[in-house]
């Protein structure tokens, strides 16, 4: 049967071909998992990249433009082309998130998929194959996770208090700095995936992540609107509105959580006179 049209695909549409392209490249993911890969690091700082995270990118890239050819393209392990500027969806992909986890041996990496539409994402998937889990959401239609051939729906925690939540970030992002109004008593613990982290926040098994530098698009996209499906809450570090498919692919900062947790968090980043603290 032939695909839909661009203007007749549903979120619920674009989000089952996601699932069906982040199973596909965890399965080849897998393939180079704990194996000998060449692994060398990019330029300007942006860490290391391998043969398996092109070759995870070619089997995403073989679905997603195949079923759905008028969509843009922005991948983390692909040139940039500005033509997905004037695309009406855009396809952002993260062959292998947490790629050092995934050359250290260890499972905690992900491929993570997003469709965007008008700046927003409607439809995401995170599979960590090494796991045996598969996130994904669309616009409207709630967050589930998938394990062990059952799938489980999502719910954000109903933490409200930033004293005791659990973190996921960096320790640098409990610098006095960044919270005019006090730091937060958080407990701090970290997971090498970003999209990881966002769909471990959307479960409920911890209360927030947060990060004060700036952050690729394909690291968020598909966390983002997960996060945001099971209930959450999520913005830059300032309390903005996250805005994607931008001429250059970075988020400015990032902070997601319960709803009522969010807002205490965004008291302590504006303090006393209500200026938000810069981000690093």
């Amino acid at each position: 049967m032939p695909e839909a049209p661009i203007s007749d695909a549903s979120p619920a549409e674009d989000r089952a071909l996601l699932v069906e392209a982040a199973k596909a490249g965890g399965a080849v993911a897998l393939e180079h998992f704990r194996a000998s890969v060449r692994s060398w690091d990019k330029s300007g700082g942006q860490g290391p990249v391998s043969e398996a995270d092109l070759a995870v990118n070619r089997a995403v890239e073989a679905i997603l433009t195949t079923r759905r050819p008028a969509y843009g393209w922005l991948s983390e392990e692909d040139t940039d082309n500005q033509e997905r500027l004037a695309a009406e969806r855009v396809f952002v992909v993260d062959p292998i998130d947490g790629t050092r986890a995934f050359l250290e041996d260890k499972p905690e990496f992900a491929v993570a998929l997003a469709v965007i539409a008008g700046g927003r994402p409607i439809a995401g998937a995170v599979c960590l194959p090494a796991l045996g889990e598969t996130y994904s959401a669309h616009m409207g239609g709630g967050a589930t996770v998938m394990r062990e051939g059952e799938t489980y729906p999502l719910s954000v925690s109903q933490r409200a208090e930033p004293d005791g939540a659990r973190a996921l970030a960096n320790r640098s992002q409990l610098a006095e700095e960044h919270w005019p109004g006090g730091v937060p008593a958080l407990r701090r613990e970290y997971r090498p995936s970003l999209a990881w982290r966002l769909c471990l926040v959307a479960s409920g098994q911890f209360d927030t992540v947060l990060t004060f530098r700036k952050a690729w698009e394909w690291d968020i996209a598909s966390g983002a609107l997960i996060v945001g499906e099971a209930g959450g809450r999520i913005t830059d570090a300032a309390g903005e509105e996250l805005c994607f498919n931008r001429a250059e692919p970075r988020l400015p900062s990032m902070v997601a959580a319960p709803p009522a947790l969010h807002a205490r968090l965004m008291e302590l980043r504006q303090g006393p006179r209500g200026l938000a603290s810069a981000p690093a």
